[in-house]
């Protein structure tokens, strides 16, 4: 398994669910018994099914206005991804930045992601040289 391979297909994968509000094709990019944390102090999500159901959810919460993901840094199974994202929720913009620490299965579908991530009021700009 190649993780910087991996991780690129996450970013694609991600890309593509994100922009149809499509949770499938997320959730497809995990293993049957995924671990997937999206917060710190959320309960887990499990599995595939599991997973589906956050991006159903999230999806469901808030409009997305433009999201970008960085350039993922990869060694071993694991890779690191930087994420923005501009949303609408109850009539406000608020501005989204997190980061993914993902682990990949042999067939290099993610195993375990913990998301970090925190959110302001209004549209921020990106600092220079977010993402790279």
């Amino acid at each position: 398994m190649d993780a910087e391979a991996a991780a690129r297909a996450w970013v694609e994968g991600w890309s593509e669910g994100w922009a149809a509000a499509d949770p499938d094709r997320i959730a497809a990019l995990y293993a049957e018994d995924a671990l997937f944390v999206s917060q710190p102090f959320r309960e887990p999500h499990r599995g595939r099914a599991g997973v589906r159901e956050y991006a159903r959810w999230a999806f469901e919460d808030e409009e997305t206005l433009d999201f970008a993901f960085g350039k993922p840094v990869a060694v071993g199974d694991r890779a690191v991804v930087e994420y923005r994202a501009l949303l609408r929720s109850q009539g406000a913009e608020r501005t989204l930045v997190g980061v993914a620490l993902i682990r990949f299965g042999e067939d290099g579908l993610v195993s375990e992601q913990r998301d970090y991530w925190a959110m302001e009021d209004g549209r921020r700009e990106p600092p220079s040289g977010w993402g790279r």
